[in-house]
């Protein structure tokens, strides 16, 4: 066999093999010398490019910005009406813009010797603008009258817009409808603050306990300014009292103690 019937021979076997393992497609007509293709060459260096800062994201609040406002907005509120259309006409909680139909203020005693505080509302809450009208709000509202509260208790939230998909509200936003709260709190005077679940109690009492660890207890609420001091006692939600039947007697404990004071001559100051 001569040497070119040979690498012929070769050029076949490679070629089939090649056919065999699926290849049917030549990339490039002429041939490039890999080895000297293979030969290095220095990479150049990159260009330079200008370090890119990322925007700040859309929509996201200026958080002091907005608490300033609502302070402004919710110190020229004299009533509850007042102050209730002062959150309606509020912008700066973002909340407000993520799928909320309405605010959602409060409902109750306007000189109410007990306010209740909960976390936020939820799609009941949403669609009728009033808080805990939900099946929460109806056990709520069982307990209290139990307690001989029915008429004596003013309702509300740490936040007046619907969390988007029922999420638990952020400290930021808690933050911004906060001095509405606050002025709530000055308009209505109570004498005592019953707040439900680990959300509103970790807003309010600025602990970061677990709300077993803080139901039950008394605490010291003061305002941002340091003028107002209530006694406060976190205990259980409602909502949560309707997945876990066994903690009521816990809830109903609490709210037994904290009648047993607000009845008490001089009111447990």
């Amino acid at each position: 066999m001569t040497q070119a019937a040979a690498i012929d021979r070769t050029a076949e076997s490679l070629l089939a093999f090649w056919a065999e393992a699926g290849v049917d497609a030549m990339l490039l007509d002429t041939p490039i010398d890999k080895i000297e293709a293979g030969k290095f060459v220095a990479p150049k260096p990159p260009e330079k490019t200008p370090l890119l800062v990322a925007a700040p994201r859309p929509g996201a609040p200026d958080v002091a910005r907005a608490v300033e406002t609502a302070r402004h907005l919710a110190a020229e509120a004299q009533d509850l009406e007042a102050l209730k259309a002062a959150i309606a006409a509020f912008d700066g909680c973002p909340l407000k813009f993520e799928g909320a139909r309405q605010s959602v203020f409060g409902r109750g005693a306007a000189n109410a010797p007990l306010l209740v505080i909960g976390e936020g509302p939820g799609p009941e809450e949403d669609a009728s603008g009033e808080p805990f009208v939900g099946r929460p709000g109806q056990l709520l509202d069982r307990m209290l009258g139990a307690a001989g509260l029915t008429d004596r208790v003013f309702i509300t939230n740490t936040v007046f817009w619907r969390p988007p998909g029922n999420r638990t509200p952020s400290p930021q936003e808690q933050a911004i409808c906060a001095p509405f709260l606050e002025r709530a709190i000055e308009l209505i005077s109570p004498k005592m603050l019953l707040v439900l679940g680990a959300p509103a109690a970790k807003a309010m009492l600025k602990r970061d306990e677990g709300i077993l660890s803080l139901r039950g207890r008394w605490f010291e609420w003061r305002s941002e300014g340091g003028n107002l001091e209530l006694p406060a006692m976190p205990t259980l939600h409602p909502a949560f009292l309707l997945r876990q039947p066994g903690a009521k007697k816990k809830a109903w404990s609490d709210l037994l103690t904290l009648t047993e004071r607000l009845d008490r001559p001089d009111r447990g100051a």
